[in-house]
């Protein structure tokens, strides 16, 4: 059976232990998803020089947040990994993708997956992202993870359309004005997403207010992966469209379902 493809928003760690629409959300996509074989998230948190695939039997939770609550620390997300998965990903990048056994699995991947997935049953990988990359190169290498849909692999770009930590309001999630610029910004990627403009989305510096809503582009590229996925056939549809901490966008998308 192909899977479909995620895109997830996600956000402040306090979202680990939120109820709100965005983890809802989640919830709801993992109670409707056929269940995986396994799930690789490209994570945004995982920075790297060459392309690694975490290929360790049990990954370690990683906490890469600080200065939050003690009751976040206090929970983890063992969920088991794949060298098997880890090969075959090796495999279909004729080598450009390295195999990590040591490292674990970052919050962009395990606050999205407890909500999806809280058993943590399901082997879990993550991807780095090249820093030496161009956008173009990193949507290439997405289009090489095909063949994971047909083995039955949730392939999971976790990011965020629009992401300025140094604009975001941290004294809520919610009930604080979201910036023009960035309510413009993630409303011209959406229309791009559903007129199909992988173009538009490759060279998203155009966008008029790309500056202040990409001001680095760690968390804009797993996107890519995700639509570079999206073969003829396949429909995208939000999940979520919320907007959070004024400056960081949480929309969310399903491509193939």
């Amino acid at each position: 059976m192909k899977m479909p493809v995620l895109f997830i928003g996600h956000g402040s760690p306090i979202n680990i232990v939120e109820d709100n629409s965005y983890t809802r959300s989640l919830a709801e996509l993992g109670n409707t998803l056929p269940k995986p074989e396994a799930i690789v998230v490209v994570s945004a948190h995982w920075q790297t020089r060459q392309t690694y695939i975490t290929a360790a039997k049990m990954p370690p939770t990683i906490y890469d947040f600080y200065g939050f609550s003690e009751e976040l620390y206090q929970i983890g997300y063992p969920c088991p990994g794949s060298p098997e998965i880890a090969s075959l990903v090796q495999g279909i990048t004729k080598g450009q993708v390295y195999g990590d056994s040591q490292r674990g699995i970052d919050h962009a991947a395990w606050a999205v997956l407890k909500h999806m997935y809280p058993n943590a049953d399901i082997p879990t990988l993550e991807m780095s992202l090249d820093l030496r990359k161009s956008p173009q190169d990193h949507y290439e290498m997405g289009k090489k993870l095909a063949p994971l849909r047909q083995e039955g692999v949730l392939i999971v770009g976790s990011g965020n359309i629009v992401h300025n930590l140094a604009r975001s309001d941290f004294s809520r999630l919610y009930g604080n004005e979201t910036y023009p610029w960035a309510a413009e910004n993630d409303k011209l990627v959406a229309e791009a997403l559903m007129s199909r403009d992988h173009e538009r989305l490759i060279h998203y510096e155009n966008l008029p207010y790309a500056a202040m809503a990409v001001p680095t582009n760690e968390h804009y590229l797993p996107m890519l992966y995700a639509i570079a996925l999206q073969e003829e056939t396949d429909h995208l549809k939000f999940t979520c469209t919320d907007m959070q901490n004024a400056s960081i966008s949480m929309r969310s998308f399903i491509i193939g379902a």
